[in-house]
């Protein structure tokens, strides 16, 4: 068997070129390391001005603006698709599985939504599809979820899976910061798209937990199921009030499996600062993995970027250059279990998911509020743990007024939130945070 292997990447953006380098430079130790010498053969890219390629590009053997020149060369093993996006991604992930290409992305959203069809035709072709730089840049975590904990059943995970997000709460916290100023300031550091509603919103968090549950449950996850809620209504008064509360808040990404079903969301928690979790600050993510037989397992780097994500990468393309040197096919099945990749696993709905809550209300400060906004809650089962309420106000003020509640479900809390905010008792919508219990 020949211990050379070649790769040809589509796509020279950020996560292209750092994966470019990496493969290029780093040539030597990687071979070191391996016995395998892996080649960068081809780079595609629409963009590439072939009479100005930069020193990485000038060492690969073949530069051009055509991805079929990649998939349709007999010499490529590996085809890395870093395109990104959904149509034309999609397009030649499929064309190069067809060829009987083992693949490589780090397209979460991709994955996230059209998975089964990718996957599948994987297993059809007798291929695989590496994909660690989907989720959490730089750090391990589909390698360890598939291979690393394949001795336990995974229980939960949960993390920060989401840089700009994290950026934005920790700047709120850090420098006092309303929330469309932390974004304006992670806009001008690079740190955020000019459209970050995938960020902020929790989109690109809940692609990665879709992926990340399919894995570990055994299933696939329908991304339409995942519950998802943003940090665009989060205000420096709920950042403030959770330093009172010794917790701070984060846009957490949370998949549980129970017996007979799975809870898989993202939304803001309030979490205490004991947990470790609560420690991660800036654009660093961290996820933590609860196995049976392991417990508590946590992961902690960059989770973007190109040079992170180019590391990524690069271990899949290792990974499946050392299975094709050592004659093996399907040594690890695509999503780390071995049946059809089907959704097998009801996904519990997220009014029937139990939390404690944070209630921020802007009330009147007039008599009778508290007891007429406290009596609506018990209406609902809602039992109070905690009352805040400012110092100093004057009769007829609107005032911040917060509760903390014991566990109940969410459609308690939804249906009490919307009687009170009906009501005259408010002059503004009711803020609810879910609260993580210290375990």
């Amino acid at each position: 068997m020949s211990k050379k292997v070649n790769v040809g990447l589509i796509g020279y953006g950020t996560v292209g070129k750092g994966t470019a380098e990496i493969l290029v430079h780093n040539k030597q130790d990687i071979f070191e390391k391996t016995g395998i010498d892996i080649t960068l053969k081809t780079v595609a890219d629409l963009k590439i001005d072939k009479t100005r390629l930069d020193e990485t590009l000038s060492l690969c053997e073949t530069v051009t603006n055509n991805a079929d020149d990649i998939i349709n060369d007999p010499e490529i093993d590996i085809v890395l698709e870093l395109v990104g996006g959904y149509g034309f991604a999609k397009e030649i992930i499929l064309k190069a599985l067809k060829a009987k290409k083992n693949v490589v992305t780090a397209n979460k959203a991709l994955l996230a939504l059209h998975g089964a069809e990718i996957f599948k035709a994987a297993q059809d072709n007798g291929v695989t599809i590496g994909f660690e730089g989907a989720v959490g840049g730089g750090i391990p975590l589909i390698g360890v979820l598939k291979e690393d904990l394949v001795g336990n059943n995974i229980k939960e995970i949960f993390g920060i899976i989401n840089g700009t997000a994290n950026y934005i709460l920790s700047s709120m916290e850090a420098e006092g910061k309303e929330f469309s100023e932390a974004l304006k300031a992670a806009q001008e550091k690079g740190y955020a798209e000019a459209d970050p509603t995938f960020d902020i919103e929790g989109i690109d968090a809940a692609h990665k937990i879709a992926i990340l549950a399919s894995i570990g449950f055994k299933t696939l996850i329908p991304f339409d199921k995942v519950y998802i809620e943003g940090i665009s209504n989060i205000k420096k008064v709920d950042i403030e009030f959770a330093k009172r509360l010794n917790c701070k808040i984060k846009l957490l990404a949370i998949a549980k499996k129970l017996d007979d079903c799975i809870e898989v969301r993202v939304h803001p928690t309030m979490l205490p600062n004991a947990e470790m979790m609560a420690q991660v600050s800036g654009v660093f993510n961290a996820v933590e993995f609860v196995g049976d037989n392991v417990d508590k397992t946590m992961y902690y780097g960059r989770g973007a970027g190109g040079k992170p994500t180019g590391s990524a990468v690069t271990a899949d393309v290792v990974s499946i250059a050392r299975d094709i040197v050592g004659g093996c096919t399907e040594r690890v099945p695509v999503l780390g279990f071995a049946k059809e990749y089907d959704y097998y696993c009801p996904i519990r709905n997220i009014k029937d998911v139990k939390s404690k809550f944070y209630l921020r209300f802007s009330v009147l400060d007039e008599p009778g509020t508290l007891a007429k906004i406290a009596g609506i809650l018990g209406k609902y089962n809602i039992s109070i743990s905690q009352a805040i309420q400012p110092d100093n106000r004057a009769p007829g003020e609107v005032v911040t007024m917060v509760f903390m509640t014991h566990k109940t479900i969410a459609n308690n809390i939804m249906n009490a939130i919307e009687e009170i905010d009906a009501s005259d008792c408010v002059s503004d919508k009711t803020v609810a945070i879910r609260v993580k219990e210290l375990v």
